[in-house]
């Protein structure tokens, strides 16, 4: 089954590019006026594309500071949650010692 899948994929992007090839050779427009809008439409590509580029870098770098930050929050909280917890076992301690003593 994923043969068919494949051959089919195959045939269309050949035949894509094949009908692109012809559209091309037989356009209205000269050589020149082509390869000049051609040329255009490359460069917008390419501009979006490293704008894109750009963005994923920045979202990155964005998320793994966030990431940091969040992960410095966690930390923190475990740690005042665990300096609690041991002053509740020293006052249960001193509670004990306190009993015993009486």
């Amino acid at each position: 089954m994923a043969g068919k899948t494949t051959t089919g994929i195959l045939c269309f992007t050949g035949g894509a590019l094949t009908g692109a090839l012809f559209g091309l050779l037989y356009a209205p427009e000269t050589g020149r006026e082509t390869r000049s809008w051609l040329s255009y439409q490359l460069e917008k590509s390419r501009a979006m594309l490293a704008d894109l580029a750009e963005g994923l870098v920045t979202s990155r770098e964005a998320g793994a500071s966030s990431a940091k930050t969040e992960g410095q929050r966690v930390i923190s909280d475990a740690r005042d949650k665990a300096e609690q917890l041991l002053g509740d076992v020293d006052q249960l301690i001193n509670q004990i010692n306190s009993r015993k003593g009486a």
